[in-house]
C-alpha cells in the first residue's frame, strides 16, 4: 500500500485531514494502516501479506479521515474484482477514488424458487399465479457492526399496481434463512377453454413484468433501514419453464442511468500481488519433486533441477522462495545450500566479493534466514525497536539536517547509546541462534577458508556478509517488514534507524579502513567511537559461536519466544457459579510456553493456559452466539474459551498458531463440539451432558515445528508454474547442451546466459523435468474439463451474476470446441 494523493480538502480553516487506510475483503476490514496525519498526499509505504481463508468476490481498499468526537469518515475506495487481480499483479498502479454508498457497497447472495401456475378459481375461470419462495441469504454485509436483515419482494409491470410484500426480520445474523413463501396474481382471470398458458392481450404484459427482491438491513436509527442489495428478474424466462430455483448474487441498485458527475476524489497508488494455486494431493507431483530434493547430491550441482530453476527464472528471487521452502519442508536445506555455495565460492576469484553478488545462493540464504531466523529477530532486536519507536529521542547527526534547538553532541550520545545496546544484543545473541542457520553458516565458511587459504578474514566476512548484512541490517532498517513493527516508522524514527543500520552493518562487515567505507564525513567522525578492538574481538567471538558445528544446545536455556499477540473479544468461562457469561476484550498473548490475557498490554495475566493443556482448537459455529469469526480453545475437563477475533485473516491465524504450538500435546482430541453449550444442551448434536464427547472429528493436524508451516505439495505446484512459465527457456537451455556437447567453439550469444558445466548431465535433468511438467500439465486440463461438466451456473458455489464464472465458461467453451 504506498500512497494516496490529491485528497479532498476539509470544509474547516486548516484544510488538511488526518487519514488513514483499510485493507478489506468485500467489506470485511483485515487490515489498517498508521494514521498520517495533516496531509492531502499520505504516505503509508505498508506491506501486508495473508493467506486468503474464504471466497470473496473484491479486494477492497478504503480511505478514511479520522473524526476524533463522530465516526470516522470514508473519503472514497478502490475496490478489484478478484478475476481483474491478475491484470495488475505485481506492478504500481495508481487508482481513482470512487464514492461510497449505500449501493455501491453490495455483497452477498439470495436463493430464490419461483414457480408460475395456473390456478382454477370458484367460477371455473382460470388466472396465473407467481409463487416467489425467498430460502436464504448468504455473506450480506455488516452494517455497523450489526446484521438484522429483511426482504421485500415486488412484482411490477408497466400497465399495474406496484405490490410489494415483506419477509420477517431476521436478527443478528448476516446468513438469514427465511423459506418464506409470497403469492402475486398476474393474469386476469380467462375462461379455460384457452389452450395458452396466458390471455393473449396478456403475453405482451407478462414478458414486460418484473419481480424484484431487495434485502434491507433493519436500522433502530432515525435515517431509516439501510439497503443491501437487490435482484431483478423478468418474468420472461419462466414462459419457457414454470419452476425456476438458483442462486443470484445481489446487485447495486440501479439509478435509472442517472449519469452522476464522479467528484474527484484523489487517487491511491497500489501494487497487488496475487497468486492462486491449485493443489493436487501428494502422489500427482512424486516425479517433479524427487528431481527437485535429488539436486544436492547432483555433480555438479549446476546440472541440477533446483539450480535450473534459478537460472530459467527472471528473478532469482522467483525460484529462491519456494526451492528454500520446499527443502526446509523435507529437511534437504543445509546439503543443498551447501551445494550451491561451494560451487560459487569456486567461481569466485576475489575474497573480498564473496557472496556479494545476487546469485542463487545468496538469494536462497536471505529467504531461509527470514523464515527460520523470524523468532530469533524478534527475541533479539523487538524490545530495543519498540523503544526507539515509542520515546522519539532526537539521533540526527548530519549537521545539515539539525532542527532548531537540537544540539549535536546530545544527539551522537543518543545514537551512540542505541547502537552499543543493539551491537550488545546482537553479538550476545550466539546460543540464541537457529540450528539450521548455524549449520549453514559453517559451511559457508569451510568452503571459504578452503578456496582462499591465504586470507585468514576470509572465514568471518562469508558469514558476516550474512548475518549482519543481509539480516540484522535490512532489519533494523525497515522493522516493519521483518514483522518487528506493525507499520512503518515515522520520518524521524526511520531516520535514527537507518543511522543505526549504517554503524551496524560496518561494524559487522570487518573490513580494514572502517571510516574509509563512509561516503558521508559526519558518518566517518561518529564511526570513530566504535574503532576499538573490542567491537572487533566481539564481532568475532559471534561469528565464531554461530558457524561452528559442535555448538551449546540452546534448549536448556530457551526463553519464551512471544508467537503472537493483539486484542480479541472472549466470553467468559464461567468459573463462578452465578454470574453473568458475558463478552469483554481482552489483550492475548501467546508464547511457547503459555497462552495468556490481561485487562490490556503488560497487566497481570488474568488467566493463563499451559500450553500442554491445550487439547485443542477449533472454529466455533456462528449460530452459538451469531458472531463471526469465532473460535475455542478447549481445555482438560471439556473447559472451553470462547474467542472472536477481528476479522477472518486474524481468526485463522490465531488458530493455525495455537495448532501448532499444542501439536505435540499428548492428549490431544480426536472429536469436538463446533457449537456451543447452551442453555443445558449443545447446539450441534442436542445432548444435554456437558461433558458429552465430541460429535465432530477434530480438523487434520499441521507440522509441529511451529516456526515453519509449509505445504510442500503447495511449494512443488509453485515450482511447477514457474518451470511450466519458462518452457521456452528450458527448450532453448537445452539446445545450449546439444550445442556444447558437439561444439567447442567461441560460445553462441544466446546460449551464454545459463551456466552449463556439463552438458551431458544437465541435459539428462532437463528431460526429466520437461517430462514432468508435461505430465502435470495434461492433469491439470483433465481436472479443469471434468469440473467444467460437473458445474451448474445458477448453484450456490457459481451463483448468477458470477462474472468470473462467465468468462470462465467461455474459455472452457473455446477449449472444448478447439479440442473437438
Amino acid at each position: 500500500l504506498g500512497e494516496a494523493k490529491n485528497l479532498p480538502t476539509y470544509p474547516g480553516p486548516n484544510k488538511m485531514r488526518d487519514c488513514y487506510c483499510t485493507v478489506n475483503l468485500d467489506q470485511e476490514e483485515v487490515f489498517r494502516t498508521k494514521i498520517v496525519e495533516k496531509s492531502l498526499c499520505p504516505f503509508y509505504g505498508e506491506d501486508f501479506y495473508c493467506e486468503i481463508p474464504r471466497t470473496f468476490r473484491h479486494l477492497s481498499f478504503y480511505i478514511f479521515d479520522r473524526d476524533v468526537f463522530r465516526r470516522d469518515s470514508i473519503i472514497g475506495k478502490v475496490a478489484i474484482q478478484k478475476e481483474d487481480l491478475q491484470k495488475y499483479h505485481n506492478r504500481d498502479t495508481w487508482f481513482q477514488l470512487q464514492h461510497v454508498d449505500a449501493d455501491s457497497e453490495v455483497q452477498g447472495k439470495v436463493h430464490l424458487e419461483l414457480r408460475l401456475s395456473e390456478v382454477i378459481t370458484d367460477t371455473g375461470v382460470v388466472c396465473h399465479k407467481l409463487a416467489t419462495r425467498v430460502l436464504e441469504c448468504q455473506g450480506l454485509p455488516i452494517v455497523n457492526g450489526q446484521c438484522d436483515p429483511y426482504a421485500t419482494v415486488t412484482l411490477a409491470g408497466p400497465s399495474r399496481q406496484v405490490l410489494h410484500i415483506q419477509t420477517k426480520v431476521k436478527k443478528k445474523t448476516n446468513n438469514p434463512h427465511f423459506d418464506e413463501v409470497f403469492y402475486f396474481e398476474v393474469t386476469r382471470p380467462s375462461s379455460y377453454n384457452k389452450k395458452s398458458h396466458f390471455d393473449i392481450e396478456d403475453v405482451d404484459e407478462v414478458d414486460k413484468m418484473e419481480i424484484r427482491v431487495d434485502l434491507w438491513n433493519a436500522s433502530n436509527l432515525k435515517f431509516g433501514d439501510e439497503f443491501l442489495g437487490e435482484l431483478r428478474l423478468p418474468l420472461k424466462f419462466l414462459r419457457q419453464s414454470s419452476s425456476y430455483e438458483a442462486w443470484y448474487f445481489l446487485q447495486p441498485r440501479d439509478n435509472g442511468n442517472k449519469s452522476l458527475k464522479p467528484d474527484d476524489l484523489g487517487s491511491l497508488r497500489l501494487n497487488v500481488v496475487y497468486t492462486e494455486d491449485h493443489v493436487f494431493s501428494s502422489d500427482y507431483y512424486s516425479p517433479l519433486r524427487d528431481v527437485l530434493l535429488k539436486s544436492a547430491d547432483v555433480e555438479p550441482v549446476s546440472a541440477s533441477a533446483a539450480h535450473i530453476l534459478g537460472e530459467v527464472c527472471r528473478e532469482k528471487q522467483e525460484a529462491a522462495i519456494p526451492l528454500v521452502r520446499l527443502f526446509l519442508h523435507y529437511g534437504r536445506i543445509v546439503p543443498f545450500i551447501s551445494a550451491i555455495a561451494n560451487a560459487e565460492v569456486k567461481r569466485t576469484q576475489d575474497p573480498n566479493t564473496i557472496f556479494r553478488g545476487n546469485s542463487l545462493t545468496s538469494k536462497c540464504i536471505d529467504e531461509t534466514m527470514k523464515l527460520a531466523g523470524m523468532h530469533y529477530l524478534q527475541v533479539t532486536l523487538k524490545p530495543i525497536i519498540d523503544e526507539i519507536c515509542q520515546v522519539h529521542k532526537p539521533c540526527e547527526i548530519d549537521p545539515v539536517k539539525l532542527k532548531d534547538g537540537e544540539n549535536l553532541e546530545n544527539n551522537r550520545e543518543n545514537l551512540r547509546q542505541y547502537v552499543d545496546r543493539i551491537f550488545t544484543v546482537i553479538t550476545k545473541s550466539g546460543v540464541s541462534c537457529p540450528t539450521v542457520m548455524c549449520d549453514i553458516f559453517f559451511s559457508l565458511r569451510e568452503s571459504a577458508a578452503k578456496r582462499f587459504q591465504g586470507d585468514l578474514d576470509v572465514r568471518y566476512t562469508a558469514v558476516s556478509s550474512f548475518i549482519f548484512l543481509r539480516f540484522f541490517a535490512p532489519a533494523i532498517l525497515s522493522p516493519n517488514l521483518f514483522q518487528l513493527t506493525p507499520h512503518h516508522p515515522d520520518p524521524q524514527t526511520s531516520r535514527t534507524l537507518t543511522l543505526i543500520s549504517k554503524t551496524i552493518q560496518t561494524l559487522g562487515s570487518l573490513s580494514k579502513s572502517k571510516s574509509a567505507s563512509f561516503k558521508e564525513s559526519y558518518m566517518a567522525t561518529f564511526y570513530d567511537y566504535f574503532n576499538e578492538q573490542k567491537y572487533a574481538d566481539a564481532v568475532k567471538n559471534f561469528l565464531d559461536l554461530i558457524s561452528s558445528s559442535g555448538r551449546r544446545d540452546h534448549k536448556s536455556i530457551e526463553q519464551p519466544i512471544l508467537l503472537k499477540e493483539g486484542f480479541m473479544i472472549k466470553r467468559a468461562q464461567g468459573r463462578k457459579r452465578f454470574g453473568m457469561k458475558n463478552f469483554k476484550k481482552r489483550w492475548f498473548r501467546l508464547t511457547n510456553h503459555e497462552f495468556t490475557y490481561q485487562k490490556s498490554k503488560g497487566d497481570h495475566p488474568l488467566c493463563s493456559i499451559p500450553i500442554e493443556n491445550i487439547l485443542a482448537v477449533e472454529r466455533l459455529e456462528e449460530e452459538s452466539f451469531k458472531m463471526k469469526n469465532m473460535f475455542q480453545v478447549i481445555q482438560p475437563e471439556r473447559r472451553v474459551l470462547y474467542i472472536q477475533a477481528n476479522n477472518c485473516v486474524e481468526a485463522k491465524d490465531w488458530i493455525d498458531i495455537l495448532t501448532k504450538v499444542s501439536q505435540c500435546n499428548k492428549k490431544r482430541l480426536t472429536v469436538y463440539h463446533p457449537s456451543a453449550y447452551l442453555n443445558g444442551h449443545w447446539l450441534c448434536c442436542k445432548a444435554t451432558a456437558d461433558n458429552t464427547p465430541g460429535c465432530t472429528p477434530c480438523t487434520g493436524g499441521l507440522p509441529a515445528n511451529i516456526q515453519l508451516d509449509i505445504d510442500g505439495d503447495r511449494e512443488t505446484e509453485r515450482i511447477y508454474s514457474l518451470f511450466n512459465l519458462y518452457m521456452p527457456k528450458l527448450e532453448k537451455m537445452q539446445e545450449a547442451c546439444g550445442s556444447k556437447s558437439v561444439y567447442d567453439g567461441p560460445e553462441e550469444e544466446e546460449y551464454s546466459t545459463f551456466i552449463i558445466d556439463d552438458p551431458k548431465e544437465t541435459y539428462k535433468t532437463l528431460k526429466l523435468i520437461i517430462e514432468g511438467v508435461g505430465t502435470l500439465e495434461q492433469e491439470h486440463a483433465q481436472y479443469k474439463r471434468d469440473k467444467f461438466k460437473k458445474t451448474k451456473y445458477g448453484s450456490q458455489e457459481h451463483p448468477i451474476g458470477d462474472k468470473s464464472f462467465q468468462t470462465y465458461i467461455r474459455q472452457q467453451s473455446e477449449i472444448s470446441a478447439h479440442s473437438i
